[in-house]
């Protein structure tokens, strides 16, 4: 299973996140964020990175030509889009994207299930309050291409080892406050997510 750590803001936590052994690391584009950082400190973080390790923006309501534009200039693999935009909008992206459904509804799973999207609970502010999807919602849905995030705790992986979900994707999860990260619950929740992956079924 797949682990990426978002809301990264500064350096040692993105570095004690990839030593943990996360996969991917995030960072919030999203002005109205507490979690928001700049292009430049982006950039000085992914410098830093080991090169294995996946660097993915999250946009909200940006067009494509600045989505594009941030992610060439931090070095970033991947845009992680929260809008909904018709198809027009992500042909215009020249970065590779991954949608974000934020559902409301058990319908809101299959939206776009021949695609890899990351799926989180509806919140007026983009996700980051640490809400939780009603898991029985995943009950029969295919969750090979799905990322599951919101309010994912160490505690809770266990219970959604029998989903087979790609990737899980923890941000307030694993922070000591909005936008600083605990060491302790990145290692724990790695750990945790680790192990999952390790055992079958």
């Amino acid at each position: 299973m797949k682990v990426k750590i978002c809301g990264v803001t500064n350096l040692d936590d993105a570095l004690c996140a990839c030593e943990a052994g996360a996969d991917a690391i995030g960072f919030v584009f999203y002005g109205k964020s507490p979690r928001l950082i700049t292009p430049e400190t982006a950039l000085f973080i992914s410098e830093k990175l080991p090169p294995f390790v996946k660097k993915v923006g999250l946009f909200v309501e940006q067009a494509p030509r600045e989505i594009d534009r941030i992610c060439a200039f931090a070095k970033l693999d991947l845009a992680q889009i929260h809008t909904e935009a018709d198809n027009r909008f992500f042909m215009r992206l020249k970065t590779p994207f991954l949608r974000v459904i934020r559902a409301r509804a058990k319908e809101d799973l299959t939206l776009f299930a021949r695609e890899y999207r990351l799926i989180d609970a509806f919140t007026k502010n983009y996700g980051g309050e640490g809400k939780r999807l009603p898991l029985e919602w995943f009950d029969g849905v295919d969750c090979s291409k799905i990322i599951l995030a919101g309010g994912l705790k160490a505690d809770i992986l266990e219970a959604i080892k029998p989903f087979n979900f790609y990737g899980v994707d923890a941000s307030s999860g694993v922070e000591r406050t909005k936008g600083v990260k605990d060491p302790a619950l990145i290692r724990g929740f790695l750990s945790a997510a680790k192990a999952i992956a390790r055992t079958p079924l």
